[in-house]
């Protein structure tokens, strides 16, 4: 990845981290923390990884995104936005009611998304069986589902990752975000997942842990994964709860608070600042 590469996808994510900001001080509710953790993987994911045509939604050979940890969509919303699925203008309408861009991603409702979620657990299983028929019917179209480091306590994750192996879904590549939080704390007290990376070698994926906030390395792992045959791929990435908003960084109470105004100020200012020195002004 050439330099002035790295500094738009950066410029990117600042925006999208901005998108998450905004939408959530709008609805006064909303899930910022973990969003801000994955805007990277969103940005990389629909600016440089994913072959999709915002202008056909639907088109039958895209690639396949899964929001398995649902709750985050306001992350999604924002990269889905910025990269021309629908009006950025839209995001300051995020749970609002009658409104499209609900609290939870809707195939049925809002452009791009391709599957519904936000019982944890459930995203995995559609993936797998999004990559599944791929193969089966011969495409060449690939799969990638984000979970969170909280939502692979649930058993359903680990009944998917058996299936992804054994039906050798060398076409998915499974995503945790290990932020290292979730709603009642920290994910090694509540109900600790680790090793994270043991555990998925173990039920027969290829896996490469990785700083979820550098995209030489978020590269590197997608352009790996697409190398490996008969086996799933999973990236363990580690990033930090609440990235780039100094005050909701690494702090377990974002995962489900909407800024308040001076928050949400505070919040802008330093996105605005960080934007401002990534374009040079």
């Amino acid at each position: 990845m050439t330099p002035n590469e790295k500094k738009q996808l950066q410029t990117v994510a600042c925006k999208v981290r901005q998108g998450i900001v905004e939408s959530t001080y709008c609805a006064k509710c909303g899930h910022p923390g973990g969003s801000l953790s994955a805007a990277d993987m969103f940005t990389y994911l629909y600016f440089k990884e994913l072959n999709v045509d915002p202008r056909n939604p639907k088109w039958e050979d895209r690639d396949r995104f899964v929001l398995s940890k649902g709750h985050t969509a306001p992350g999604l919303y924002a990269a889905l936005a910025h990269r021309g699925f629908f009006p950025v203008e839209d995001l300051k309408q995020l749970r609002k009611l009658g409104h499209y861009l609900q609290g939870h991603p809707n195939m049925n409702s809002v452009p791009g998304v391709d599957m519904s979620t936000g019982s944890l657990g459930q995203g995995i299983s559609a993936a797998c069986g999004m990559a599944l028929a791929a193969k089966t019917q011969g495409k060449t179209n690939r799969v990638y589902t984000l979970l969170g480091d909280g939502e692979i306590q649930e058993g359903q994750v680990w009944e998917a990752c058996m299936f992804a192996a054994h039906y050798h879904l060398d076409n998915l590549v499974v995503i945790v975000d290990n932020n290292g939080l979730q709603i009642d704390g920290e994910v090694a007290k509540v109900m600790s997942p680790y090793p994270i990376v043991d555990k998925l070698e173990a039920f027969g994926f290829h896996v490469k842990s990785i700083d979820g906030h550098d995209f030489d390395q978020i590269e590197a792992a997608l352009n790996e994964a697409k190398t490996v045959k008969g086996q799933p791929s999973a990236i363990v990435m580690k990033t930090v709860k609440g990235k780039d908003v100094s005050f909701m960084e690494n702090q377990a109470g974002w995962h489900g608070v909407a800024p308040n105004k001076e928050q949400y100020e505070q919040a802008m200012a330093e996105l605005n600042a960080k934007l401002a020195e990534l374009e040079g002004n």
